[in-house]
């Protein structure tokens, strides 16, 4: 890789790594999770039924979410297709329905791997949750890869 191209990576971490771009409050009704639940075919009672002692949100519940913004005001354009790299959710405490709450969004990873038809850069968004005492309750990134354009 150029040190030009090295560069371009190195200014955007600089400028946009760990710097919350987007917040939301969102309120879930148990319905909605226990849909959700169904749609994923989930048969778990604590998922699908909101009657039950321990009802919440199931894990992969987070991924459903979107920033207000796909990306920060002024992120790079990288020349090139965008394409989904994948998801991951870390659940850490759960979702319950009927409380508040609050997701902020940031860009959590820059980074580059080279193949054969090039460079490929991946920026890694990750919305965190938090209750209304701001205990963390789950992360859920979005990987987005850009496959460059050769330049010549």
């Amino acid at each position: 890789m150029s040190q030009e191209e090295q560069a371009d990576i190195t200014a955007a971490r600089e400028a946009f790594l760990g710097k919350v771009y987007d917040e939301q409050t969102f309120t879930f009704e148990a319905d909605k999770l226990a849909d959700y639940a169904a749609a994923c075919g989930d048969t778990a009672p604590r998922y699908t039924d909101p009657t039950h002692e321990d009802f919440q949100a199931p894990p992969t519940f987070p991924t459903s979410l979107h920033p207000g913004r796909r990306l920060p005001d002024g992120y790079p354009k990288f020349n090139g297709l965008g394409m989904d790299a994948g998801k991951a959710v870390s659940p850490i405490a759960p979702i319950r329905p009927g409380e508040p709450i609050t997701a902020r969004t940031h860009v959590h990873d820059i980074y580059t791997k080279t193949g054969r038809s090039g460079r490929m850069v991946f920026t890694v968004i990750r919305m965190e949750l938090f209750d209304s005492k701001e205990t963390m309750l789950a992360t859920a990134d979005t990987s987005i890869v850009i496959r460059e354009r050769p330049t010549s």
